[in-house]
């Protein structure tokens, strides 16, 4: 082992200095973020990492089994389950069961000593080594086959049993049941005309303004601009062109021309009459 660690590279260490820094540091996000989906982010960026330190070792069936199922598959699972789910940090964190942080620090503690012991007897304890290169003889990918589907089949097939228990759990939890009756469409409408909403679709831009352009509010018979046309932004940032007075304009011009082509055609069949009338005296 000793000749193993002194045969490290610098490159090597940097690498892992750099990246087991940044490893630690989401997975403490992972614990302390106050949003479930900032949580899952962070979780899923240290799963990289440890994907990044696989292919580093020349575990390249472990380092691709990390990225696709853990960070590509399961955690996808969790964000899907969080956002259907709506785990906000506005959610009471009352416990309902008592005494469960502990127990999970317990497990935790506990874990992390196996997890020690494992290490230190593999790396300190007398041929942590042998038969790893017999294993491997046929290939990585091979052996690794060889032994989930021989001997930890069983644990293989819980591990698949659990993911499929909390899948039908995602499922479970995102499925509400209806408390209240649903209303008609009648009852909607209802409901909409004494809220004052706006029923009839919105008029199109520039709708009797000699315009179709965006910027340009519709305008309305009477020709005053009508502020359903525009859009909310454009008119925050000062960009409506306003055409209501050409319009204004344009509407007092026809109706001057309309009320003198009205009076012209009074005024002739009144002529016509009077001229008819001293025909008929002569």
């Amino acid at each position: 082992m000793s000749a193993l660690a002194a045969a490290t590279s610098t490159g090597e260490a940097v690498q892992f200095w750099v990246l087991g820094t940044v490893a630690v540091v989401g997975a403490l996000c992972t614990i302390l973020m106050r949003k479930a989906v900032h949580s899952a982010l962070c979780l899923a960026g240290t799963m990289i990492i440890m994907a990044v330190f696989y292919l580093a070792n020349g575990a390249y069936f472990l380092g691709v089994v990390q990225i696709v199922v853990y960070t590509g598959a399961i955690m996808m699972l969790f964000l899907f389950v969080v956002m259907l789910v709506g785990v906000t940090a506005a959610d009471s964190l009352k416990e309902t069961l008592k005494g469960q942080r502990w127990w999970a620090a317990l497990c935790g503690i506990g874990f992390g000593v196996l997890l020690i012991a494992g290490i230190g007897h593999a790396s300190l304890g007398p041929g942590a080594f042998i038969g790893l290169g017999e294993a491997n003889a046929a290939g990585n990918v091979e052996g690794l086959a060889a032994l989930i589907f021989t001997k930890y089949v069983f644990a293989f097939e819980i591990t698949g049993a659990l993911l499929i228990t909390a899948a039908v759990g995602a499922m479970v939890l995102t499925h509400r049941e209806r408390t209240e009756r649903a209303k008609t469409q009648r009852e909607l409408a209802e409901q909409r005309v004494s809220e004052g909403k706006h029923l009839p679709p919105l008029p199109a831009p520039g709708v009797y303004a000699r315009h179709n352009a965006v910027d340009i509010a519709g305008l309305l018979p009477d020709g005053t601009p009508s502020e359903l046309t525009v859009n909310k932004t454009l008119r925050a940032r000062g960009q409506i062109r306003d055409v209501s007075r050409e319009a204004l304009n344009d509407l007092k011009a026809l109706e001057r021309r309309s009320e003198e082509r009205l009076g012209r055609d009074r005024d002739e069949p009144d002529r016509d009459g009077r001229r008819d009338g001293q025909e008929a005296k002569r």
